[in-house]
């Protein structure tokens, strides 16, 4: 019996001895592991506390950005429907087209526009004057309005093209430290016409205290393209909702040149149609004039005779309207 308690003694003090030379050697080991599980579990933690810090932080600026572009929205819809009710009007018109006309001035282009057209009706057609009254008061009235049109197409074209290189100076501006109004200034002072015009006017409006984006916006109002909402629209968001504006500058510069590149796509595209359509125009006239040095008996009826003029008026309206047409087919809006 007391053999039997010895060996069972023996056997417990071998095994506590194992145990505890066991827990001697793992110890080390036992700590490191739960001090690496409790620090995955505060980093754990921290980074949810921190993602849910970011979502709470960022939902406000969300909110800033959707409320500014619903205003934006707000009124761009506005000014559409003012644009729908009224077009342009031609004080705007002569200050889109870069030319420096004033009210008098384009009256008085009109004026000289219609007593030239009736003198050269009159002597180099035959015509009295009652009869080239009417056709001459139509081209006092067109020719003028068609090359205003012109030079505001031209002027709206140049600036277009010129828009992205002033984005890329206001970022480059930004990236080494100098505020947005002192890169508008530069722009203005250093710029591409018509880009240095305008960007001149949005220098004289911060002067009188507008803020910059309220300066932009009314660019895009003195030029009516998508690139200067563009522009205004991406201000206007970092203005009140905040963000890097370096990086939205430089988004919306590669933006605008993808534009271009469409636009320049398109423009290859359609001018074998253009060209198509200019030499069908430009047929019966040079065929007319061809005959009128050729044989000037057999053409002159049409400019003698009263049948021949109605004939000439009816075929000069038919051609303008076939031009008006192929021109609406080949122009793409973009």
């Amino acid at each position: 019996m007391s053999s039997a308690i010895h060996s069972i003694l023996i056997f417990l003090l071998a095994t506590l001895c194992a145990g505890s030379l066991l827990y001697a050697l793992l110890e080390p080991r036992i700590k490191h592991a739960t001090r690496v599980k409790s620090r995955l579990r505060l980093a754990a933690g921290g980074a949810s506390h921190a993602a849910r810090n970011a979502g709470v932080a960022a939902k406000p600026r969300k909110r800033s950005v959707e409320d500014t572009l619903k205003q934006i929205k707000e009124k761009q819809k506005e000014k559409e429907k003012g644009r729908r009710s009224s077009s342009p009007s031609l004080t705007g018109r002569l200050r889109q087209s870069g030319l420096e006309w004033g009210m008098r001035t384009y009256l008085g282009v009109c004026i000289a526009v219609g007593v030239t057209a009736q003198m050269l009706m009159a002597f180099a057609m035959g015509l009295n004057s009652l009869a080239a009254l009417v056709p001459s008061m139509i081209a006092g009235v067109l020719l003028p309005h068609l090359y205003l049109n012109h030079k505001r197409n031209k002027r709206l074209v140049a600036f277009r093209g010129e828009l992205p290189n002033a984005v890329d100076v206001i970022v480059r501006g930004v990236r080494s430290g100098l505020p947005l109004g002192d890169c508008l200034r530069v722009i203005a002072a250093e710029g591409q016409e018509p880009v240095r015009s305008e960007f001149k006017g949005i220098v004289d409006d911060q002067t009188l205290g507008v803020p910059v984006q309220d300066a932009l916006m009314r660019l895009a109002e003195r030029v009516p393209i998508p690139e200067t909402s563009f522009l205004a629209t991406v201000v206007a968001i970092q203005s009140q909702s905040g963000g890097n504006l370096t990086e939205a500058l430089a988004n919306l510069s590669s933006v605008l040149r993808e534009r271009k590149k469409i636009r320049e796509k398109i423009k290859a595209f359609s001018s074998e149609a253009k060209a198509s359509a200019g030499i069908i125009g430009a047929l019966p006239p040079a065929v007319a004039g061809i005959l009128y040095l050729t044989s000037p008996q057999y053409i002159s009826l049409l400019f003698t005779t009263t049948l021949g003029q109605v004939v000439l008026a009816g075929c000069a309206i038919w051609m303008s309207i076939g031009v008006l047409i192929m021109r609406s087919m080949i122009n793409f809006d973009f």
